[in-house]
């Protein structure tokens, strides 16, 4: 067994406002997508400009916040946030769901590339393969939390997570981290020159965060307000296998029938 890192979660306070690592990993998070996009754009020469970039990025950002949490409320908790409406704006209390943060950032962000008059899939194969960057910091603020741990085990890197009982357990926020970020991010990054067609990646991105996620939940202790679904299935991994079959569509039936061919690059 591993100890496990106790490491303050607020960095620093002024006054009554503090700064906390879980907050800082969403800016980290959101920075390095802007920043790795911008470079793509730097390298290419595609139908969008940065000032387009920019504001798609806002409602990019906007639907991520809200569709997390309103996934959350609506996936995980509704009961209780029935009747608590008022809880649902007291984000600081935690409760945050990605597959609501992904259909919120698809809804807005379609709507703000209509309004902008910019290909869809041309933008979102320039900004998913960054996600995965995000996913990494996000999972190593659930670390730092403590929070979101993994189920009991015998491995010898388990670790005793505070307010989960003397019971060792999985670090399944290192797990998802590692393969939801790191790995994801490597395969991506290193596809987006190859793909034959825009919608490429962002199909590649969606059928492999559904199958990493459905296997890290193996090893990650279901949310006590929800339990096994069927007696088997998390919710994460019930909505992991949706997200499988919209990727597995958009990759193998629809953009064969209808999606463009990829976009050429700049010649010198």
């Amino acid at each position: 067994m591993i100890p496990y890192p106790r490491i303050d979660p607020e960095i620093f306070r002024i006054g009554p406002v503090s700064v906390r690592w879980y907050g800082m990993m969403y800016v980290l998070g959101f920075a390095s997508s802007y920043g790795l996009v911008i470079y793509q754009l730097k390298k290419k020469a595609l139908a969008v400009t940065k000032a387009q970039i920019d504001d798609i990025y806002f409602y990019l950002v906007l639907g991520l916040l809200v569709g997390a949490r309103l996934g959350y409320v609506l996936f995980y908790n509704l009961s209780y946030y029935i009747g608590h409406p008022f809880e649902i704006f007291v984000l600081w209390h935690g409760g945050m769901s990605f597959h609501g943060g992904a259909i919120g950032t698809f809804a807005l962000g379609y709507w703000a590339m209509r309004r902008r008059k910019v290909p869809f899939l041309l933008v979102a194969d320039l900004v998913t393969p960054t996600i995965p960057l995000g996913l990494f910091f996000g999972r190593m603020g659930n670390f730092i939390n403590g929070e979101l741990y993994g189920r009991p085990s015998h491995a010898p890197w388990a670790m005793i997570f505070p307010g989960a009982g003397n019971v060792a357990r999985h670090p399944s926020q290192l797990y998802e981290g590692l393969l939801e970020g790191l790995v994801l991010f490597a395969i991506l990054w290193l596809y987006k020159g190859k793909k034959k067609r825009e919608g490429d990646v962002f199909a590649l991105f969606l059928m492999l965060y559904a199958i990493f996620r459905i296997f890290c939940e193996l090893f990650r202790e279901p949310d006590v307000q929800v339990g096994f679904l069927f007696g088997f299935l998390t919710m994460g991994q019930l909505l992991s296998l949706i997200m499988l079959v919209v990727g597995a569509v958009l990759k193998f039936f629809y953009l064969p029938r209808f999606g463009t061919e990829r976009t050429p690059r700049r010649r010198s």
